[in-house]
């Protein structure tokens, strides 16, 4: 099975994904296993204590709207809720989208799974023997679900690319950007932006325009913010991202500063925060930041190549 899957968009743009291996979904989908495995035997001692012995029929209607409940509404209300994540996907860093890189809506979940009980593993699928199987055949790691719901697993926790001219603080943009409330910034629709931004220079200039735009207006709707007059979407996207980045570096600093200081107090001696080894002060935002700039010219700014 490949590690990486390129995957083509609508504006036939093409996304390097880490594809998910067998070895890490059969992980996740143990944990998830054990899950439903627990939540089914509350279940039956709730029953057991709360049913009539004798009205075996009744019984009987119970334990199998309980079970299908569990093994189907489960993986389809975590998934649905979490935008691609049940418990074991998210213990093991994996996350299910859509093949154009997308994040899954219900009827993804829903179709996933239905399909999961009925022919992947439970029913017809010979305790996941068909999942192996579909999966070990296709190149993606596929399984019968994922080619009915269009979706696929990939892996969410990668090495972040540094240093990459994209991911740079746009001039002009740091005091606006320091004003973002961006913990409204979703995990994926960031992620989208930053492989964008990575395979910028990769694409054609008309599709890199179409799908720049477009993940310009859902960061935008969702941070609530518009993109600022003459400032191109690669620009907005690299701004927010960098300065996502800087909080995150930032919040590290101050963790380190409260631990030097703590030890400190209790008699340890510690290097100072300034001097922490892998620490650096988090770059100074402008201090005229009250407003979004204004009045650029039509390109301001150097495209990443």
């Amino acid at each position: 099975m490949h590690e990486e899957s390129e995957l083509v968009t609508g504006e036939a743009v093409v996304l390097d994904l880490r594809v998910a291996k067998l070895a890490s979904r059969a992980l996740a989908m143990a944990l998830d296993v054990l899950i439903q495995f627990a939540l089914l035997l509350a279940a039956f001692i709730v029953l057991t204590l709360t049913v009539p012995g004798e009205d075996e029929a009744l019984a009987v209607t119970l334990i199998l709207v309980i079970v299908v409940l569990i093994l189907v509404g489960y993986p389809v209300l975590a998934e649905t809720l979490s935008r691609g994540r049940s418990l074991g996907k998210l213990a093991v860093g994996l996350r299910v989208v859509r093949v154009d890189g997308g994040p899954i809506r219900f009827r993804h979940a829903l179709v996933r799974g239905l399909a999961g009980f009925v022919v992947d593993f439970w029913t017809l699928g010979l305790f996941g023997a068909v999942a192996v199987i579909v999966s070990l055949c296709s190149s993606d790691g596929r399984r019968v679900g994922d080619f009915l719901a269009g979706t696929l697993v990939v892996r969410e926790r990668v090495p972040e690319t540094t240093g990459h001219p994209a991911m740079a603080m746009p001039p002009g943009l740091e005091g606006w950007a320091a004003h973002l409330d961006l913990t409204r910034l979703p995990d994926d629709l960031a992620l989208a932006s930053r492989q964008f931004l990575t395979r910028f220079a990769q694409l054609r200039p008309e599709a890199a325009q179409a799908l720049g735009w477009s993940l310009a207006r859902q960061v935008s709707e969702a941070l609530g913010t518009p993109v600022p007059p003459g400032v191109p979407a690669w620009a907005f996207l690299a701004a927010v991202l960098a300065e996502r980045r800087n909080r995150d570096h930032a919040r590290a600093v101050q963790a380190y500063t409260a631990r030097v200081q703590a030890a400190r107090g209790q008699g340890y001696g510690t290097p100072s925060a300034a001097t922490g080894p892998g620490f650096a002060p988090a770059p100074a935002s402008s201090a005229d930041a009250d407003t979004p700039p204004s009045g650029l010219p039509a390109n301001p700014f150097t495209p990443p190549s």
